[in-house]
């Protein structure tokens, strides 16, 4: 395994991670929730995702069972909530959602309930949040990591104007800015890592814990011939993400790029991973996988890594058609 810092912090995070979104408590139980944890960790992975949305809080109560139960070290491994949605779903009452300081106080809280442990050693802002002002939101997470209850705060999909801003307040007010950001990257979403980030990363720094490497299973193939019944794109609910996901032209030019798979030896699956955390501002790219056979392949993408030579880069992206027109500085 390799290991990242993340952004300009000391923080040394498992370049492959592994996340709860989905999958928790909604395609696997605790049983084999606790297999996946243990292969991720004895193969060196040490940072494991989670947020309070995830299947409703049910998530991040399996994922503290596990925890509990297989007693590793807590210096060992890192983990993280997120703050926004809530989980009470329609249920949800006033206060209950978005950032204000009694919401974030108390989704941290409760996630630290849930988890069973003390600290959550990150802390996501899962959005913006239009409705309280940026300054509410600094002083709020930057008194949890005062109280000793997180210890970095970031962000989830916020635009590079936001995360900008955060940390102009948070310079202001002498308070901790916000040290990772959260955002989908993979060969069909690009932009805010290769575009909308760029100044960022250049001047602040911030690490990136990237979400759906995998564009939610397409870049793995088994979408080729169809939706197989046991895939997140089956599972009720997830509708928008199936309409958000598939199309005949993406579908093509993924069959085009397991070709190049082939002939580079490997899957297409360990390829769109590897080409992931080849960017070298991506600290870690959080894998979802739901299977043994899954995850063990996934975690081959280090070994991929040499491959992906100036020429294989490009040949990506002239099947993928994605790459957006860079920053002009």
């Amino acid at each position: 395994m390799q290991y990242r810092r993340m952004g300009k912090t000391g923080l040394q995070l498992s370049v492959l991670s592994y996340g709860s979104w989905v999958t928790f408590a909604k395609q696997i139980q605790d049983d084999i929730s606790d297999r996946l944890m243990s292969i991720a960790y004895y193969n060196g992975i040490n940072f494991f995702d989670n947020a309070e949305v995830y299947s409703r809080g049910e998530s991040e109560k399996m994922m503290g069972r596990v925890l509990k139960k297989k007693d590793w070290e807590r210096s060992s491994y890192v983990v993280s909530s997120k703050v926004f949605f809530g989980w009470r779903g329609e249920a949800n009452k006033p206060n209950q959602t978005g950032l204000s300081r009694k919401h974030i106080t108390e989704a941290c809280h409760e996630a630290l309930q849930r988890f069973q442990l003390d600290y959550l050693d990150l802390f996501f802002c899962h959005r913006p949040d239009k409705n309280t002002p940026i300054e509410e939101v600094v002083r709020t997470m930057n008194t949890l990591i005062q109280q000793g209850k997180i210890l970095y705060w970031g962000t989830s999909e916020w635009s590079g104007a936001e995360i900008v801003e955060a940390h102009m307040v948070a310079r202001q007010l002498g308070l901790e800015p916000p040290a990772m950001e959260q955002p989908q990257y993979n060969l069909f979403e690009r932009y805010k890592m290769e575009v909308d980030y760029y100044t960022i990363f250049k001047n602040l720094g911030m690490g990136t814990t990237i979400w759906s490497p995998l564009a939610s299973g397409l870049l793995t193939g088994k979408y080729n011939d169809g939706i197989p019944a046991d895939s997140r794109l089956a599972l009720e609910g997830f509708e928008w993400l199936k309409d958000r996901t598939l199309s005949e032209q993406r579908l093509e030019r993924v069959k085009e790029l397991g070709t190049l798979a082939q002939e580079l030896g490997t899957s297409l699956a360990t390829l769109a991973i590897a080409w992931c955390i080849a960017h070298p501002n991506v600290t870690t790219a959080i894998l979802g996988a739901t299977k043994e056979t899954q995850l063990t392949e996934n975690l081959k993408a280090l070994d991929v890594l040499p491959q992906l030579t100036a020429e294989v880069m490009d040949r990506i992206d002239e099947i993928m058609q994605t790459r957006p027109t860079p920053p002009q500085y």
